[in-house]
C-alpha cells in the first residue's frame, strides 16, 4: 500500500471491541485504552501521528459493538485499505466493521442524534464460563414484570443527576431518554436504552438500581423517587462493566 502524502481527508469509522482487557476508550499515559491502541494501529498503516476522536467514552471493562471514530489522514490509501489494514495491526479484541470519509466539517460528537447501550444479565442460578466478562451474573430470581415497570419511568426529559457521580457537578444533567426496556432470552436479561447522551455511570448506576427493584429491595415507586430527587450518587449500586455494551451512535448519515 502506497503511503504517499494525499489531500488531508477525514474518516468515521465503526469500530467493535472486547473492552475485557482496557482501561477505558480514552487514551491513559500508563495503561492499555481503546484509543491508544487505534492510535498505534494507525501509525504502523500509515506512518502518521494521528489523533483518534470517540463518540462515546465507554469505561474500563466496557463493551462496544458499535462505537464511531474520527480522524485525520493525508495517507494515500484507498478507503477499503484503512478497514483491513488497520484490523491487521489491531489487538485480536478489537476490530475495524467499516470506514468511509465524510465532509472535512462533520463534528463527530456534535452531530450524534442518539446512543443506545445494551446490559446483560445472567439471571441463573449457576455461573456460565462462556458468560464471563460478558453479562453479570445474579444467582437471585429477578421480578422482570417489575423492573419493566420501573424502566418506564426512566422515558423522558429528566434530570438525571441521581445517575452519576458529583464529578459532574458542572455539568447540565438534563437528559432525553426516548426508550429503556427489558426483554428474556432463557436465563439472559437484556435491558436496552436509547437517549440524547449519557452521563458518566449512568447506565451501570440504572441498572444497579433497576436489579434492586428485581430483588425486591425498593419499589417502582421508590424508584421514581430516586430519579425526582436530583441527588449526585443517589442511585447505586454501580453495575460492574462486565456486561454493558455500546450497541449503537446514531447520526442523521448511514455509517
Amino acid at each position: 500500500m502506497d503511503r504517499q502524502s494525499a489531500p488531508v481527508k477525514m474518516l468515521v469509522c465503526v469500530v467493535e471491541y472486547d473492552g475485557t482487557n482496557y482501561h477505558g476508550f480514552q487514551l491513559q499515559t500508563s495503561e492499555p485504552t481503546i484509543q491508544g491502541e487505534l492510535e498505534k494501529a494507525l501509525k504502523k498503516l500509515t506512518g502518521e501521528s494521528i489523533r483518534v476522536i470517540g463518540a462515546s467514552r465507554t469505561d474500563a471493562g466496557v463493551h462496544a459493538k458499535a462505537q464511531v471514530i474520527g480522524f485525520k489522514s493525508k495517507a494515500a490509501l484507498e478507503i477499503k485499505n484503512y478497514a483491513d489494514g488497520l484490523n491487521h495491526y489491531l489487538p485480536r479484541d478489537i476490530a475495524v466493521r467499516s470506514a468511509q470519509t465524510v465532509d472535512s466539517n462533520f463534528k463527530l460528537r456534535g452531530e450524534v442524534k442518539n446512543r443506545e447501550y445494551r446490559y446483560r444479565i445472567l439471571n441463573s442460578k449457576q455461573r456460565s464460563p462462556l458468560e464471563q466478562n460478558r453479562a453479570y451474573h445474579i444467582d437471585i430470581e429477578l421480578d422482570l414484570d417489575t423492573m419493566v415497570s420501573a424502566a418506564g419511568k426512566l422515558v423522558g426529559t429528566h434530570d438525571f443527576a441521581s445517575f452519576t457521580t458529583s464529578d459532574n457537578y458542572s455539568e447540565d444533567t438534563t437528559r432525553i431518554v426516548y426508550d429503556a426496556g427489558f426483554s428474556r432470552k432463557d436465563d439472559l436479561i437484556l435491558f436496552d436504552i436509547k437517549a440524547n447522551s449519557f452521563l458518566k455511570q449512568q447506565v451501570r448506576r440504572t441498572i444497579g438500581t433497576l436489579i434492586r427493584v428485581g430483588t425486591g429491595d425498593i419499589t417502582t415507586e421508590e424508584f421514581e423517587r430516586i430519579i425526582n430527587a436530583r441527588k449526585y450518587g443517589l442511585a447505586k449500586p454501580t453495575a460492574p462493566p462486565d456486561g454493558l455494551y455500546l450497541t449503537a451512535v446514531n447520526y442523521n448519515i448511514d455509517l
